[in-house]
């Protein structure tokens, strides 16, 4: 009888994630093809695959908002859909279990109409001391910020050829896509942070993982607070990006977006 498959060493973090986002569910298997799936691989080619994906957000604007939007609009929400939950199965490992997983194109696949995503690590890194060390794959790095660079690395790796992949129906350069990386690499995990009960560590932790000056990435974490009435302080940040929501909504733009002014963030944050 052949040995049982040796589970995920973030197999944790990413039962956590499906437990917080109740829309999406995490398996740590291997890629999967057809009936609707498509792989990272397919969206950094930039051909059919993508477009299959993107009909799903030509038909979500379409369904809900009774727009047509415009190509390089669809891609952005697209790109913006993928990235800020791929992002989190790096930042959740390492934020929950301090381990940071290597996710190949070829090891991630999605399926948007059930909100499956498949994950199939390929080695981590982990600080010393790490119950799992003698793991296949596994690498001990010296210290947290040596822990912060392979997981900076490790998204990157991942993202880039992504970005190149949607970067031409985008009409956007490279500085625009990278600083689209870096927010969603910060809001995903600060919102789950949120949901965890930990949005202050999040917060530091994405303040020192994204301090503005580690490339390709553009700009960093930019948390700032805001006071509400009575004196109640609210954090807020402010994207490097912007996802074209306004192309629909002219009055409804992200509560980041820097088009958003302080004084409508305070009036919405209040009503929450």
């Amino acid at each position: 009888m052949s040995a049982a498959p040796a589970a995920s060493p973030v197999a944790d973090s990413y039962a956590r994630l499906t437990e917080l986002l109740p829309a999406v569910t995490i398996l740590c298997e291997p890629p999967r093809s057809g009936e609707g799936w498509v792989t990272a691989a397919d969206l950094a080619a930039g051909g059919a695959g993508l477009d299959t994906f993107l009909d799903w957000d030509v038909e979500q604007v379409q369904r809900d908002y009774g727009l047509r939007a415009r190509p390089d609009v669809v891609a952005s929400f697209g790109l913006h859909r993928y990235a800020w939950h791929v992002c989190l199965l790096f930042t959740l490992p390492w934020f929950l279990q301090r381990r940071v997983v290597r996710l190949p194109l070829t090891a991630v696949s999605l399926h948007r109409a059930s909100g499956r995503i498949t994950a199939e690590a390929n080695g981590f890194a982990h600080l010393p001391g790490d119950p799992a060390a003698g793991s296949p794959g596994a690498r001990a790095v010296p210290d947290e910020e040596a822990l912060r660079a392979e997981l900076r690395a490790a998204v990157a790796a991942h993202l880039g050829p992504v970005l190149e992949g949607f970067g031409p129906r985008m009409r956007r350069g490279a500085r625009a896509l990278w600083g689209m990386a870096t927010d969603e690499t910060a809001e995903g995990l600060w919102h789950v942070g949120r949901l965890l009960g930990e949005e202050e560590r999040a917060r530091h932790e994405l303040e020192l993982l994204l301090p503005g000056d580690t490339a390709p990435y553009i700009g960093g974490a930019r948390f700032r607070e805001l006071t509400l009435p009575g004196g109640v302080p609210a954090p807020t940040r402010d994207r490097a990006s912007c996802c074209f929501f306004y192309t629909l909504r002219p009055e409804n733009t992200c509560i980041t977006c820097p088009r958003t002014a302080d004084a409508d963030r305070v009036e919405r944050l209040s009503a929450r």
